[in-house]
């Protein structure tokens, strides 16, 4: 008789020999390893590029990244390329260029090509809340393609009218694009992410595939991942979520965000297009910060130098800035200022340009014109004669 346990053994040494001769459902051969990472490595790099075909955008002359889109900087590098020709002239800036209250055929830059005929066309390149530390990041990884062209860059005082502008507070502070700014060097006090934060963000700006993922999520789903997108609120009470039945891929419809029009808070019948007077402000104080100790300044000198070693023609246009908003001691100090930065300028061999102060019923805010602002600014720019020399001098 045979002995059962030893048929056990023998069945379950069959069975072994049995999941052994079968092949693993997971388990990948060296070359199909290979094929895997291709078609990985293909898709990350390709896909931002063919989506460029995929979906249409067409810069018009006053084109300007709208305010909803004013963290889309791969749509923002997109404009870049559009408008990278040999007759363009961009504009650098921060909301001063970009027109904070006005319409984009109300901006410097469209007041600029009038008075130019479109030759050279001067290029909107500025982008809602911006300032020196995030322009600088913004110039580093998405200006690439300004290289060898005419930039007129903006310096706006109003980033050094206090220690909490300039960021150099040692108390937390939100402020508008946090990923463009310096991550680890130099530090910023105001910046109190976490080590893992930082390093996707300084990450994020060296990856095309990621920076596209974000253009994205801000033009279809609400700034949100697909998955946040489907369990977003509709904001209203008691709450409903719009989202959850919807698939996310439904939404990429290949339209673009644009600025509204008429837009109810900007152009010359919105509710904000008033003078900063009319709002019953008074006079203002500013605890300016001296040149040597303030990060934007610091920022700002940088993004010069580096816009230089590009080989652009460089100008530089201080203001405007509002001085009748200023107490009379306080324009005492800010002239001081101006003219510490003007000396740096002539010492870097910077050509710069400061317009004459603006009427007080032509300003919105402490530095941000209206439409009538802009285009005396544009005259103003066109006739000085720094400007002529830079414009055909180069």
């Amino acid at each position: 008789m045979r002995d059962p346990s030893t048929s056990r053994q023998g069945m379950a040494k069959a069975g072994r020999r049995r999941k052994e001769s079968l092949p693993h459902a997971f388990l990948l051969t060296g070359r199909q390893w290979t094929c895997v990472i291709l078609c990985f490595i293909v898709a990350i790099w390709g896909l931002p590029h063919a989506w460029k075909i995929l979906e249409p955008f067409k810069a018009g002359t006053h084109y300007r990244v709208p305010y909803e889109a004013s963290q889309d900087y791969w749509q923002y590098e997109r404009h870049l390329e559009q408008k990278d020709q040999p007759n363009t002239v961009f504009f650098v800036g921060d909301s001063v260029v970009w027109g904070e209250y006005v319409a984009p055929e109300g901006t410097w830059t469209a007041f600029m090509n009038d008075l130019s005929g479109k030759s050279p066309l001067f290029v909107n390149l500025a982008m809602n809340g911006l300032y020196p530390l995030a322009l600088e990041g913004l110039m580093d990884h998405y200006g690439g393609l300004l290289k060898g062209h005419k930039v007129i860059l903006h310096c706006n005082l109003l980033w050094m009218s206090s220690p909490q502008a300039d960021l150099s507070l040692p108390k937390e502070q939100v402020f508008n694009h946090p990923t463009l700014i310096p991550q680890f060097q130099p530090e910023i006090p105001s910046y109190r992410a976490s080590v893992d934060t930082r390093l996707g963000r300084a990450i994020g700006h060296r990856w095309a595939f990621l920076t596209w993922v974000r253009h994205l999520q801000i033009q279809y789903w609400d700034r949100n991942n697909p998955y946040a997108w489907t369990l977003a609120e509709d904001g209203q009470y008691p709450p409903s979520y719009p989202n959850t039945y919807r698939m996310p891929w439904q939404e990429i419809d290949l339209h673009l965000l644009e600025e509204p029009h008429p837009d109810p808070e900007r152009g010359t019948t919105s509710r904000r297009h008033r003078p900063w007077s009319l709002d019953g402000n008074a006079t203002q104080h500013f605890e300016w910060v001296k040149p040597g100790e303030s990060l934007q300044w610091q920022a700002f000198q940088r993004l010069c130098e580096r816009i230089q070693e590009r080989e652009n023609a460089l100008l530089v246009v201080l203001g405007p800035f509002n001085r009748h908003i200023m107490t009379p001691e306080n324009l005492e100090t800010f002239k001081t200022l101006e003219n510490e930065v003007h000396h740096w300028f002539k010492a870097q061999d910077i050509p710069s340009v400061t317009p004459p102060p603006l009427a007080s019923e032509l300003y919105g805010d402490a530095s941000h014109p209206l439409t009538e602002g802009y285009r005396q600014l544009a005259g103003m720019l066109w006739r000085d004669p720094v400007f002529e020399a830079w414009i055909m001098g180069h």
